[in-house]
């Protein structure tokens, strides 16, 4: 295997206050003790955001200083007065903006969506709401989501944490960017197509996909087929990703799909010499074009891990891998695409709606139902293969993206080591597998290339298998020291 990677690279930003640079556990405990106040937390981020912000464009929709500074100081009086605070007491947060939060401008990275503000909060927000989290803005997207690169109409380009010339992924780009410039604690995410996993991996942090359900999806029109996207955790460390899981998930009866097994809120090494026996998928036999370098990166970081409870074996399932793609595309037209098709029949709203959400849309239109159950039998195939696989591991790992973050101004890589992607999303079909088994997954830093350009390795659980995966990852984190952010 190869030898590890290069540090950290330096950044040109200036460096974070050493409040800001705390993980937030830390933050949570020492405003719990009164050690600091959560006007100080929150001004200290306030100020951080004014620092770098105007670099990298991942907050926005920035609610107004002296509202935010009211509320922390309300927050402060509430303690005062011995009131039991929740998980997130006082932290301040942005949401991603394809969630839905009350009284605040979501926007969905949409012209069509500029000016609306919901009555209601996604389920999840209105957790961390009650958990004490103190909401100051949203985190940029892609439109509607659409494309591992983040940037709209409404608000532009978010760049890079460690390099504002290249992409900070997506659709979770600006949570990402937030985060690995210490502008928040910890936030939110969502993924469908990698849209948690991979700007965590360009911008040097951890992302976690919890298992399908895990996080209680909603409020949505359709509450019982569209299950292939969800909400989680995104954060600096592996006990910081727990603290926000911890909040977020649980059943809801209003997403009947939702699980209803308790996730403990915590995650850490597991004990004993019993170890984590790790299935190296690689390319899939050379099935996924890589960019040089990344199965490299990927490989050093499970020989580092070798040094703790990691033994790993190379491994290629026996499955037809295009198959299993053609089967994502239909099941992701059939939800993501259907879904927006209103606004595709809106005159007025047709010309405001970018090429790859036109592609998904008209993508839905010629579907049958027998096609529709075709691929959901293919997923469901793959699902019973990768039971097969957990019968031999605990763990499968991939590359988290096929390219290195590129140009903030090309939209999506049109190739891959002189292979051609016939999609705005091909070139991120390594993150499709966990997806359609409805695994977890996390991804996991693994150093930089030459360029300084980030990577990330994808660990992917059983089924329901979050708080295993989660201590899995903290042996990583612990074993390969690893360091995190900007």
């Amino acid at each position: 295997m190869a030898q590890p990677s290069p540090a950290v690279p330096e950044n040109a930003l200036p460096k974070a206050s050493e409040l800001c640079r705390r993980p937030a556990t830390d933050l949570a405990r020492m405003i719990v003790r009164r050690q600091v106040s959560v006007t100080d937390v929150v001004a200290a981020f306030l100020d951080r955001i004014d620092q770098v912000n105007g670099a990298v464009n991942a907050i926005v929709s920035l609610r107004e200083r002296d509202d935010i500074l009211a509320e922390a100081r309300v927050a402060d009086a509430v303690l005062a007065r011995g009131a039991e605070p929740g998980a997130l007491f006082g932290l301040p947060v942005a949401v991603k903006d394809l969630a839905l939060t009350k009284g605040m401008c979501t926007t969905f990275g949409s012209r069509i969506f500029a000016d609306f503000v919901p009555k209601e909060d996604d389920f999840f927000v209105e957790r961390m709401r009650n958990a004490g989290a103190i909401i100051i803005g949203k985190t940029n997207v892609p439109e509607f989501g659409f494309g591992s690169q983040t940037y709209n109409e409404v608000f532009g380009t978010t760049r890079n944490a460690l390099d504002q010339r290249l992409t900070s992924g997506g659709s979770s780009g600006g949570a990402a960017v937030a985060l690995a410039l210490h502008m928040l604690p910890v936030t939110d995410g969502s993924d469908f197509c990698g849209s948690l996993r991979n700007p965590a991996a360009f911008n040097n942090i951890f992302g976690f996909r919890p298992s399908q359900g895990r996080v209680p999806a909603g409020p949505q029109p359709e509450i019982f087929v569209a299950q292939m996207g969800v909400e989680g955790p995104m954060a600096r460390n592996i006990d910081d990703l727990a603290l926000l899981l911890g909040v977020q998930a649980g059943y809801d009866a209003r997403a009947p799909l939702s699980l209803d097994d308790d996730f403990p809120g915590s995650a850490g090494p597991r004990d004993g010499a019993q170890p984590w026996r790790v299935a190296w998928l690689g390319d899939l036999g050379g099935h996924l074009p890589m960019e040089d370098g990344i199965l490299h990166l990927c490989e050093a970081a499970l020989l580092r891990a070798e040094a703790g409870p990691f033994r790993t074996e190379p491994c290629v399932p026996d499955v037809d891998f295009e198959r299993l793609w053609q089967a994502f595309l239909v099941l992701r037209h059939s939800t993501s695409g259907a879904a927006l098709k209103v606004h595709y029949d809106n005159p007025g709203q047709l010309g405001l709606l970018k090429p790859e959400a036109i592609w998904e849309i008209e993508g839905a239109f010629g579907l049958t139902a027998s096609q529709i159950y075709a691929a959901s039998t293919v997923r469901s195939d793959w699902y019973r293969a990768v039971l097969r696989l957990f019968e031999r591991f605990d763990i499968l790992a991939l590359p988290t993206a096929q390219v290195f973050p590129f140009d903030a101004e090309i939209h999506w890589p049109s190739e891959i080591g002189g292979r051609g992607m016939d999609s705005y999303h091909r070139w991120m079909e390594v993150t499709a597998f966990a997806t359609l088994a409805g695994c977890p997954a996390i991804s996991v830093p693994v150093g930089f290339d030459a360029r300084g350009r980030s990577m990330g390795m994808q660990l992917i659980g059983r089924p329901r298998g979050d708080a295993a995966l989660l201590s899995a990852a903290a042996s990583y984190e612990q074993v390969c020291a690893i360091r995190t952010g900007a």
